[in-house]
């Protein structure tokens, strides 16, 4: 059964034929497809336009299909072209000449653009509950690590101590905003193209409104030109994906070379890393470098959608079925990079206590609390760093840190320095001294995780 008309008289060329079936990959949005259809037949039901009986026969009849599907029975093939087809091959052949009322009132524009945002509302939940595991991750391991100290960096050089705990909080942030611009997409998905048609409406008495309510849309499309022909929703998705990966990407780099022997700061576990076919004594990190390798493949869906929809008339083109593919993929590729950071954060780090509190030691990190220091005897602060300037240039010279000057050797350098620098220098006094609102000082890191624990670890969470 074709579902065009018999204004052709040949079919088409085998190769033809496989190349523009899509029934391979969008198979995958069988229940959406079914949920849609099933919806589709209640509305015509209710409006007169088929009777009430016929509707609950066609209802029936697709879940059957549906459990069909489940039992592994119903495998369509190319032949069938799409998985709209198939469906509706498979009612006919269930419900004979009665199968064929389904589709009436709409098209496979609007049947397909139902499907595809049905399905993405959907592993945009899936995506929000994941993004939020790693959240948790996060947080428990912050927790964990108040008073561990890190090398805080900038341009990949020691610039000042941090909390340990700060520096996952920095995550956790990002992530919600991931989280808050999945919500914003799903709310541009949550628009139900059914009842458009091919692209101008129908002129038998469709209830949208209806349709929309039953499959749990909040809204309907308000022109059926941009009801067939709106893809921006998988740019969108596409692009907040992206950023989740630039972010699960950053994460992942951090962790690579924080297991290095060059830092030192984290070793992996057994249970998440590999080793060498030929160095015995290596331990890679897999599961950060996979993670950071396949952002790439998101970030190319994304190019691939914009030059997609770039050049396309109204309304529906054939260029559509290549969104398909792109959005399946984006989403399992998220979806399972979301899953392996949080087992590598949950079970698969462990931070060495020693080579950190080595390294926040062995610094001039600390050069900007002298500042500060100067800066609270009153000295102008643009004075205070070039004074700061001159005596780690002096420590260099004599290849010490700091620290090591004597309190004499502060005191010919500026008068204001008293004995109570050295307490100034201590890496602890230096993150607690962070008191500024959103800083590494311990308190106000304290006050993050009681603001996260609530968000995220609450009861009504």
């Amino acid at each position: 059964m074709k579902t065009w008309s018999e204004r052709f008289e040949e079919g088409l060329n085998p190769f033809i034929e496989r190349f523009n079936a899509s029934i391979s990959f969008d198979f995958l949005l069988l229940e959406e497809d079914l949920d849609g259809s099933i919806a589709h037949a209640q509305m015509l039901g209710k409006t007169g336009i088929i009777s009430p009986e016929e509707a609950f026969q066609i209802e029936t009849g697709l879940e059957t299909i549906r459990r069909e599907a489940s039992q592994g029975i119903f495998k369509p093939d190319f032949l069938d072209e799409d998985v709209h087809t198939a469906v509706e091959k498979r009612l006919t052949t269930l419900l004979g000449p009665l199968g064929k009322k389904l589709h009436t009132g709409r098209s496979r524009n609007d049947q397909v653009g139902t499907d595809l945002r049905l399905w993405l509302c959907r592993r945009i939940d899936d995506l929000d509950s994941h993004l939020k595991c790693l959240q948790i991750a996060l947080f428990n391991k912050a927790e964990r690590n108040l008073f561990t100290l890190i090398p805080g960096y900038t341009h990949l050089q020691r610039a000042q101590p941090l909390s340990l705990a700060h520096h996952f909080l920095a995550y956790i942030e990002m992530i919600g905003r991931d989280r808050s611009r999945l919500s914003d997409v799903r709310e541009r998905v949550d628009i139900c193209p059914l009842g458009a048609a091919a692209l101008a409406g129908t002129s038998l008495p469709i209830d949208r409104v209806y349709t929309a309510k039953k499959l749990g849309f909040s809204n309907i499309y308000s022109n059926s030109l941009d009801a067939v022909s709106d893809r921006d929703f998988t740019v969108e998705f596409t692009a907040a994906a992206s950023l989740v990966m630039v972010h699960l990407s950053r994460l992942a780099e951090e962790i690579i070379l924080w297991s290095s022997e060059e830092f030192s700061f984290v070793s992996l576990t057994d249970r998440c890393s590999t080793g060498s076919s030929l160095m015995p004594q290596k331990k890679n990190p897999d599961v950060p470098e996979l993670i950071r390798g396949k952002s790439g493949r998101v970030f190319g869906h994304l190019q691939g959608l914009l030059t997609m929809s770039k050049g396309l008339p109204m309304a529906y083109n054939k260029d559509f079925q290549e969104d398909k593919e792109a959005i399946f993929d984006t989403y399992k590729t998220v979806s399972d990079c979301l899953k392996a950071m949080t087992i590598l954060i949950d079970e698969g780090l462990d931070f060495c206590e020693k080579s950190l509190s080595e390294a926040v030691e062995s610094d001039f990190s600390t050069a900007t609390d002298v500042a500060d220091y100067l800066v609270s005897k009153n000295i102008p602060f643009r004075e205070a760093y070039q004074i700061v300037g001159r005596i780690v240039r002096i420590c260099l010279s004599k290849e010490i840190l700091l620290k090591d000057l004597t309190l004499k050797e502060w005191k010919e350098i500026h008068s204001c320095f008293e004995k109570d620098i050295f307490e100034k220098l201590i890496p602890a006094n230096v993150v607690a001294g962070r008191i500024s609102e959103g800083g590494t000082g311990f308190n106000r890191v304290q006050e993050q995780l009681a603001k996260w624990r609530n968000e995220l670890i609450s009861p009504n969470q």
